[in-house]
């Protein structure tokens, strides 16, 4: 995980304005930085701050090889299929960093064979010095995170995150947009002799379910004709394995849920089979004994994992609550709510352990309709259209939150459901088999792993509960705590007055009003851009608020062990 940054044809800034910006994502790569300036590029500058995860030593970017000395690449990712891509093109790697293999696929083949080939998670910026070309280009779901400023006269510049270039906003005089860069597209610009940059194409090379263009990991004819079941478990086993990829300690968020639960599990069948040389660390949040702190407890204990337990209290909701806001850079109710746990649970890894590498079970919901109002669906289709919605708009919201909260706190996140090859098997599948079965959600998961004693069965069908109850209680949603806090911070003419002051996703509650007014003091004007929509559930009447205490299905009560959802 790092920060990636870079800044084209902007005349005669002053270097502290190119620091000022850049050092705002500066949490992303707290070991290192460097600042590159080319003087056969007028008015260009490419900057990166590093978290060392593969290559402690070596790897440093801008990365430039000798081979290809026209090149520059910034990249903020994890490449899993690097050495099988060396293999097949008998690359000569200079350093054991895995997104080296990019530079080559682009010398090879151009900007087409880079995006195809890649197996994992990333976000780029090549220079072609010599071809006079910039290709960006992200992840299919918006992993890695990457957003992009482009005016009309040809100024462009990139960032993780948007605060590294709210601040160059104000030295654009003609008209710009600011908006995340789409997962699954890469751009490719001319670059001009004044150093500005005009857009000669964007492609659209892999949409949610697509069916990979590179060799997978698991070839398919080792995949069973009949036996479903034993298909997904292989997949999912693989989409673990591949993410070993590291040289720093990897370890596990564990809510005690069916999603990290099988992620917990599987990680570490994996680190004993690869001989990793300490045990995995696994981590569960709660309000005392909630019921997340308690099933989570329960696998720990099961799989053997070195456990952690963090508890926090309304006070911490309170004091760290505009800070959330500030990293995730979304007004989104639903996101802030289920980010305030996952915000202090980092910071407790980052500041008490050794571990950097955290796996976690994001993705599961969207691709194998963990939600609770999957179960109103009209139809089958009706269900997998809204799971290809969900998966393809997941950089804006789970997606988000799992990047932000983590990279707050340097550290790197891996979602094994999200990987490409298990999400396009799981997705061709019949959309009838993948439906809620007799009330019970992602039951075509669990069956999968049912009677192979990787969790105990009271956890594989645990039953789907909001996360504000999983991490509190059903007495005091998390939800609830937050609107105590926010209570006096709003008016009622504020509530009133808020469909003039925000016409766009207008805040109905003083919960919202109070999110959107933090969001617009740091990223103001960019609301339409950052979050188009809020999320909410389909086919559910009369439903305002997103929190899953609001649907008939839902049934947690104070002695469950029901699974969590991320207030949805």
């Amino acid at each position: 995980m790092c920060g990636i940054w870079a800044l084209f044809g902007l005349d005669g800034k002053p270097m502290n304005c190119i620091c000022e910006n850049f050092e705002k994502i500066s949490h992303r790569g707290p070991e290192a930085f460097r600042i590159e300036f080319d003087n056969r590029v007028k008015n260009g500058y490419l900057a990166f701050h590093r978290l060392a995860i593969v290559d402690c030593h070596n790897g440093m970017q801008p990365m430039r090889l000798n081979k290809y000395p026209y090149l520059f690449l910034l990249c903020n990712g994890e490449i899993y299929n690097c050495n099988k891509l060396r293999e097949q093109y008998n690359f000569q790697y200079t350093t054991k960093c895995d997104v080296e293999v990019i530079l080559h696929l682009y010398a090879q083949g151009g900007s087409d064979n880079v995006a195809r080939s890649l197996d994992g998670v990333f976000a780029f910026c090549l220079l072609d010095i010599e071809q006079k070309k910039i290709i960006i280009g992200r992840d299919p779901y918006g992993v890695r995170p990457l957003f992009k400023l482009y005016s009309n006269s040809g100024h462009l510049a990139i960032s993780s995150e948007s605060k590294g270039l709210i601040g160059i906003r104000k030295h654009i005089e003609d008209e710009y947009i600011l908006q995340p860069f789409l997962p699954g597209n890469y751009e490719e610009y001319e670059l001009l002799n004044d150093g500005r940059t005009r857009l000669l194409q964007t492609v659209d090379y892999h949409k949610p379910g697509d069916k990979p263009n590179f060799q997978v990991y698991t070839p398919w004819n080792m995949l069973s004709n009949s036996d479903v079941h034993k298909n997904i478990r292989k997949l999912f086993s693989a989409a673990v394995e591949k993410r070993l990829l590291a040289d720093r300690r990897i370890g596990c968020l564990l809510s005690g849920g069916l999603d990290s639960s099988l992620v917990a599990a599987t990680l570490v069948q994996h680190a004993k089979k690869h001989k990793l040389p300490y045990k995995i660390q696994s981590f569960a949040i709660g309000m005392g004994d909630s019921p997340d702190i308690i099933a989570a407890r329960q696998v720990a204990s099961y799989i053997g994992t070195e456990h952690h337990e963090i508890i926090f209290s309304s006070k911490d909701v309170a004091e760290i609550l505009d800070k959330v806001i500030y990293h995730l850079e979304t007004f989104d109710i639903t996101t802030i709510r289920a980010s305030v746990a996952m915000y202090i649970i980092s910071r407790y890894i980052s500041q008490n352990t050794e571990t950097t590498v955290i796996f976690s079970g994001e993705g599961a919901d969207e691709l194998a309709q963990g939600y609770i109002y999957f179960r109103d669906a009209p139809t089958a289709m009706d269900a997998h259209n809204e799971s290809i919605r969900l998966l393809k708009d997941i950089y804006l919201y789970d997606g988000l939150r799992a990047d932000r909260t983590t990279s707050a706190f340097s550290l790197e996140l891996r979602v094994p459901f999200l990987d490409i090859q298990f999400t396009n098997y799981y997705l061709s599948l019949d959309a009838a088999i993948r439906q809620p079965q007799g009330g019970i959600e992602k039951y075509l998961l669990r069956a999968a792993f049912d009677g192979t004693d990787i969790l105990p069965s009271k956890i594989l069908w645990r039953h789907k509960e909001a996360f504000s109850d999983g991490v509190t209680s059903i007495k005091k949603s998390l939800f609830q705590i937050i609107q105590d806090i926010v209570e006096d911070k709003v008016q009622d003419e504020d509530l009133a007055k808020a469909h003039i002051k925000y016409p766009h996703c207008t805040p109905k509650t003083k919960e919202a009003i109070y999110y959107r007014n933090v969001f617009e003091s740091y990223y103001g004007g960019q609301a339409e851009t950052f979050t188009p929509y809020f999320w909410m559930p389909r086919w559910v009447k009369d439903i305002v608020d997103p929190s899953a205490r609001f649907i008939n299905h839902y049934s947690a009560d104070t002695n469950s062990n029901d699974d969590h959802q991320i207030d949805n």
